[in-house]
């Protein structure tokens, strides 16, 4: 190697814009092969999982050998692949919660005779049999043992979020939803630990809105699924007493934050984007977003007290304007979002009756920041380490 500085010739080529291009190509192709390439061996690992679950549950392996088989056969996969994780006695454990929690709300199904063919369950045991939905047979409890497959698309999902999953959800349906969330917005774990935390599940597309009414279908349900109630906004540090500007400051200045909280494909357009009349009078929308896969903006109100029927003239009003000054070709509707303190459902429900632009109503939950003594910051310091402590000792395990 010389010492000195050089230039590399190259001889016979010719660098372009075209193989500039060509070479760029090349790496996202190359990316995509690694990524599928992870995919792939999660799902060799997860399949086999699926199995030793199977295995366990179909044979009654504890019932066979003892309370103490999974721990011996923890030693023994151990012993004969030292040098591969995922068989701690703990991680054994999970791998069959993880079959039996299908395994048995499937079976559940089956025992009540669930005939719905667009129900969750009948889907997901077409899925797990392996059948056109239109073909999912009525097994008996062997049969279910022994033809029960994992769906496809859990190999998509890593599987400490599965476990995760398994050990928070308290239905399939909340499951499911979860797994197809991870996937949509590749989630990471700690995401995935946050909503679930946070209650997703129930807070996703429950509020109240008059889209029924002023949405053709599919769009009302499409917007339904946006919009959630109440929001979580204990990211927020407020002193009590905190006033609609305030609040409004603090989800601005925490953007990045609010949008993960309104959920997947929602772009922040802008903040008290002035509104100019012909006639001189001037108007201030709270905050204006664009949700991107449903090709619609949504104009939110933020309200720190509770619900009050007024609030959805306004609403009203700012979303006309949006339609009519924003709006582009191929827009969908916009939609309005009220985010008050509180609500009651009635007085709702009466004020967007006759409201002929789609709006909603939903609340937020925040826990107002009050002065903590020196010993009290110093005992929660305490207690986070000690949770990240168990929660280290934990990933050793899996």
């Amino acid at each position: 190697m010389k010492n000195t500085p050089e230039f590399i010739k190259r001889d016979g080529m010719i660098a372009s814009a075209e193989y500039v291009e060509w070479l760029s190509t090349l790496k996202q192709r190359y990316r995509q092969s690694q990524i599928k390439a992870v995919v792939r061996i999660n799902q060799s690992m997860l399949e086999f999982y699926w199995s030793l679950g199977h295995d366990i549950v179909a044979i009654k392996a504890e019932s066979k050998w003892g309370t103490g088989v999974l721990q011996q056969l923890s030693a023994d996969l151990q012993q004969m692949f030292p040098n591969e994780k995922g068989f701690s006695y703990r991680n054994i454990r999970y791998i069959k919660q993880w079959y039996l929690f299908y395994y048995e709300e499937f079976t559940k199904w089956h025992q009540a005779g669930a005939k719905l063919p667009n129900s969750k369950m009948h889907q997901l045991g077409a899925k797990l049999l392996q059948q056109p939905t239109t073909e999912v047979s009525s097994p008996n409890h062997q049969q279910l043992a022994d033809e029960l497959q994992m769906p496809e698309n859990f190999a998509l999902v890593p599987w400490k979020h599965h476990v995760a999953i398994i050990s928070k959800s308290k239905s399939l349906d909340e499951a499911l939803f979860y797994i197809d969330q991870v996937i949509a917005g590749n989630w990471s774990r700690s995401r995935l630990e946050d909503e679930i935390k946070s209650d997703l599940y129930a807070r996703q597309g429950k509020a109240i809105t008059n889209f029924s009414r002023t949405l053709e279908l599919p769009q009302q349900q499409l917007a339904q699924e946006i919009l959630k109630d109440p929001l979580d906004f204990n990211f927020l540090h407020l002193q009590k007493g905190y006033n609609e500007w305030e609040l409004e400051e603090a989800l601005v200045t925490n953007v990045t934050r609010f949008l993960l909280e309104l959920g997947q494909g929602f772009s922040y357009v802008g903040r008290q984007m002035e509104l100019q009349m012909p006639g001189g009078q001037t108007f201030f929308p709270d905050l204006i977003f664009y949700h991107i896969p449903q090709h619609r903006y949504v104009v939110v109100e933020l309200k720190a007290v509770e619900f009050l029927p007024e609030f959805a003239g306004k609403l009203n009003f700012y979303v006309t304007a949006v339609d009519e000054l924003m709006r582009g070709k191929g827009d969908n509707p916009s939609v309005g979002l009220i985010i008050c303190k509180s609500k009651d459902k009635t007085v709702v429900e009466w004020s967007l009756k006759d409201i002929q632009k789609p709006l909603g109503v939903a609340t937020y939950q925040l826990e107002e920041v009050v002065e903590r003594t020196v010993q009290e910051l110093e005992m929660a310091k305490k207690m986070s380490d000690t949770v990240k402590q168990i929660e280290t000792q934990d990933e050793e395990d899996l």
